[in-house]
């Protein structure tokens, strides 16, 4: 499909039947039917049928089992009304503790997308991550050589920056906690900063990847990036010299960066089929002509057998992470990242391109690729399918989740943006005031 002849992120509207189309209504046609005939069988019919079957030797034999089983005599039938049973030992149906819990109505899960957009060149690059859903409900999406924003409270498209073609096209995107700033990785190895309320360049950050920046992940001022080089570095963006510090583990590409609610521990994926699990704590000490230090990993999972992009951090379980394998591996694997051990492991029949967990259920949302291309839900701990929506015609490689945590934005190698109510509706909850100041307060336009 080629983008020239279609404008980035529009509606498609699906064409509709007319109003006089019931295809789904049969009506009989009752002028075939004879109504004299059907009526003689029902009635008069069934009673020939039996004055024909019944014979004196047949009656006989009816009478004798008759008198045998007693067949006259009505069984479990009251003359009078059953005597009340005694109170003692029973509860009162009025009282508070004979209520019994009411049940919780069963979730209706839309089977289709609710809203589809174009997203007209995207690139199908599996190790790449080109979407994004901030705090402030604006989501980004790279295409091509642009990164696209688009504001979910209003339904508006607007460009943030176009990159040249020596530096693009756009390997990743990712929003800042305070919705606001949004960081851009590109194949020439930079990676920018951006404001997206005032659409301006803040910094690049330079020389640290030696190519493509595929994936990124946020850890309140520090920016986590990972390259085509196996290297990951956190960029401390409010200060000069950014590389604070260094991982050092995979030998092929970074396509997974996953910090950890506590902001503790961050899980990496790559192209090398490994998963690391880096903890802040386990620093060495930095070289005396250097501000970078390099951390040494805490788990090293060698259990997939393909690239490992997908990775989600359990919400309700701080040290339960979920990963995914690719076309090699398709496997879900779920790690207890305090033991190093391995949960459980499910075999998921396709390649897994992404995780999402849902906020406020025990779900586990995964997007995949050949053969059905569809997103499944599963019920965790179970691991029991609750649903799988279909719609995309190509991988599904890129998840993003709404702030309110219940509906997901999916891309795909079909060029479509489309967007599913699958977790639900929110639960209202107490705003808590932010009490961490912005990240990006002494920045000031650093190149």
């Amino acid at each position: 499909m080629t983008g020239s002849s279609r404008f980035p992120l529009q509606e498609q509207y699906r064409q509709r039947k007319s109003s006089h189309e019931n295809w789904d209504r049969f009506i009989p046609n009752r002028s075939a039917m004879d109504f004299d005939y059907a009526h003689f069988m029902v009635t008069e019919g069934c009673k020939a049928k039996e004055i024909q079957a019944s014979s004196p030797s047949r009656e006989a034999y009816r009478k004798q089992l008759a008198e045998i089983f007693n067949m006259n005599r009505r069984i479990l039938a009251f003359k009078n009304k059953p005597p009340t049973p005694p109170l003692d030992g029973f509860l009162d149906k009025n009282s508070s503790a004979y209520q019994a819990k009411p049940t919780k109505p069963r979730r209706h899960i839309p089977q289709t997308s609710e809203r589809t957009l174009d997203a007209p060149d995207i690139l199908d690059d599996y190790y790449l991550n080109l979407l994004d859903w901030g705090s402030s409900n604006v989501l980004s999406i790279a295409l091509g050589s642009t990164v696209y924003l688009w504001d979910a409270s209003e339904g508006s498209t607007s460009e943030l920056v176009t990159v040249d073609d020596e530096f693009g096209p756009v390997t990743s995107v990712k929003w800042a906690p305070d919705g606001r700033h949004v960081a851009v990785g590109l194949n020439n190895s930079d990676v920018q900063l951006w404001d997206s309320t005032a659409n301006r360049l803040l910094r690049t950050l330079r020389d640290g990847h030696q190519s493509r920046v595929g994936a990124l992940d946020w850890n309140n001022h520090i920016l986590t990036t990972g390259g085509m080089d196996g290297m990951i570095f956190n960029n401390d963006v409010r200060v000069r010299s950014h590389i604070v510090e260094t991982y050092r583990g995979h030998s092929q590409e970074v396509c997974g960066l996953k910090w950890s609610a506590s902001g503790q521990q961050l899980a990496s994926g790559g192209n090398d089929n490994l998963l690391y699990i880096w903890d802040r704590s386990s620093t060495a000490v930095s070289s005396s002509n250097s501000t970078s230090s390099t951390t040494q990993w805490l788990h090293r999972f060698e259990e997939h057998t393909a690239a490992v992009k997908a990775l989600a951090w359990c919400p309700f379980q701080g040290n339960l992470l979920a990963s995914g394998g690719g076309g090699g591996d398709r496997c879900i694997k779920f790690w207890n990242t305090h033991t190093g051990s391995c949960v459980n492991s499910v075999d998921t029949g396709s390649q897994v391109c992404a995780l999402l967990w849902n906020k406020n259920e025990r779900e586990l949302l995964s997007s995949h690729g050949f053969t059905k291309n569809q997103l499944t839900l599963w019920k965790y701990p179970s691991m029991v399918k609750m649903a799988e929506l279909t719609g995309h015609t190509s991988r599904v490689l890129f998840m993003a989740q709404s702030p309110d945590g219940c509906t997901v934005a999916s891309a795909a190698g079909d060029e479509t943006l489309r967007f599913w109510n699958v977790f639900g509706t929110p639960e209202v909850k107490k705003q808590v005031p932010k009490s961490n100041p912005e990240p990006f307060a002494h920045v000031n336009r650093i190149r």
